[in-house]
């Protein structure tokens, strides 16, 4: 188990365990290194009575006897001395192995369980895509391409009617291409961390191995960033190209640096040995500005040199005149319901990963977290897709914000259950405490807000393109 408790209850009376016993295994290998390395250590916590003696000058000494059976009564003594002894034990585990007690799979069915629940979730979506999208799509195309009156042209309602406008550039488009290009970057870090955490590359053996290797991920992933970035702005004819890489290369790098340097001020403040140096803040500088952000540039420098991606319709110069729409298909009720269930994907593993960041469980079990994120990546493309389509059969073109969002929002709903771990799994009271771990889940949720976003933004577009190529359009 993972600590020990401070006593016991045995008929109403309470015993303190006032003493612990370390032992400790060692192993040697005299053909690999010389000498003995320690390969485990276990604690066993014992409640016993003492022999305390006065050995003057203020100082006293306390034994445990040998044999001694008698528990440590919490109302028969005054006082209380603690004590330990160590054991040392020759074992058979090698140095090589020595982890291996501790990255053992517990609680396995839990982490089926909420897979299975996942699965159901995707199965329903993909259902839904299917049956109803898919159904509905098609006999829409038969008739859409079927030679129609005036009449029936004049009748004609659903997302056919907004072709003009369905890839008219959006509001904010450089924000957007930002946030997208972000997203990119961010999700192609945490495939390709994971894949090698999978396979057994990066291990908890490795202190900070996990840490490090994403830190540079993330600096090499500003190529697809900043292409990704690149090819939107370009299919939107947008003319401020070098303001939207310069802010998919600073805005998000920017606030993270931003709110960890000020938590680290305040760690330091405090005399922690917790926090990071300045030699360590100034690599992380030079990581930012010698490599990402020119790899970014790279990226949208080569982004913007291919054609403009090719879209089966033609914007229209007026834009057309949206309907009244009912408040289930607002922006913020739409986004509230679309975060909902990426997030309910997610919901276990990030309970275990949130305990192994603050309450310093190891976690180990990478291939469950690779299935949840293909569920992840899955729902996410799904619950855009569903949503943007129901929004252009209601005539609502504005869907390249709304199909981003719409899978963005279970980062809030990450940000809204850290705060319910912390009232329910942790005793933090000091204020720098408090500040430091929603700082750090403040990053942690737009992390998760930018990379689920981008998955719904990709996915429906090439779903809109394909829509909007299968019809004639006059």
């Amino acid at each position: 188990m993972n600590g020990f408790p401070v006593g016991l209850l045995q008929k109403g009376r309470y015993y303190l365990h006032n003493h612990v016993r370390m032992t400790l295994s060692y192993h040697s290998n005299p053909q690999d290194y010389t000498g003995y390395r320690i390969v485990g250590f276990e604690v066993e916590p014992r409640s016993m009575t003492q022999s305390v003696r006065d050995e003057g000058g203020g100082v006293r000494s306390a034994t445990c006897l040998q044999g001694q059976s008698d528990l440590f009564d919490l109302d028969e003594h005054n006082d209380v001395w603690y004590t330990y002894d160590v054991v040392w034990v020759e074992s058979a585990v090698r140095w090589a192995s020595r982890w291996d007690n501790y990255l053992k799979m517990e609680g396995g069915e839990i982490h089926w369980l909420s897979i299975l629940n996942s699965v159901m979730i995707v199965l329903f979506l993909s259902g839904l895509v299917a049956l109803i999208l898919l159904r509905t799509l098609h006999r829409d195309i038969v008739k859409y391409n079927e030679l129609a009156t005036t009449e029936e042209i004049a009748e004609e309602t659903g997302w056919k009617l907004v072709h003009g406008d369905v890839f008219r550039k959006p509001p904010f488009s450089k924000l957007l291409v930002s946030c997208l290009g972000s997203g990119t970057q961010l999700l192609g870090m945490t495939v390709v961390t994971l894949i090698f955490a999978a396979l057994g590359f990066l291990s908890p053996a490795h202190r900070g191995g996990l840490l490090q290797s994403s830190l540079l991920l993330f600096t090499f992933m500003g190529v697809p960033g900043g292409f990704v970035s690149a090819r939107f702005y370009k299919l939107w004819a947008g003319e401020a190209w070098k303001e939207a890489t310069l802010m998919t290369a600073l805005v998000f790098p920017g606030s993270v640096f931003c709110i960890f340097f000020f938590l680290n001020l305040l760690i330091w403040g405090q005399a922690s040995a917790g926090s990071v140096p300045f030699a360590t803040m100034f690599a992380l500088l030079v990581l930012w500005f010698g490599i990402s952000v020119p790899l970014v540039f790279l990226g949208a420098y080569l982004g913007y040199r291919k054609p403009a991606m090719e879209v089966p319709v033609r914007v229209n110069q007026m834009p057309r005149e949206i309907p009244l729409q009912p408040w289930y298909m607002k922006p913020i009720f739409t986004s509230l319901m679309g975060g909902i269930l990426p997030f309910g994907a997610v919901f276990t593993e990030l309970f275990f990963i949130m305990s192994s960041i603050w309450q310093h469980q190891i976690y180990y079990m990478f291939g469950f977290l690779v299935l949840v994120l293909v569920i992840l990546i899955l729902t996410c493309a799904e619950i855009s897709i569903a949503l943007a389509y129901f929004q252009l059969t209601a005539e609502d073109y504005h869907w390249w914000w709304r199909s981003f969002l719409s899978s963005a929002f279970s980062g809030v709903y990450v940000l809204l259950y850290s705060w319910l771990y912390f009232t329910t799994k942790l005793q933090i009271e000091k204020a720098v405490s408090v500040l430091l771990y929603f700082g750090y889940m403040f990053i942690v949720s737009t992390v998760f807000f930018l990379a689920t976003g981008s998955i719904g933004m990709i996915s429906t577009f090439f779903f809109v393109r394909a829509i909007y190529g299968s019809i004639k359009v006059d």
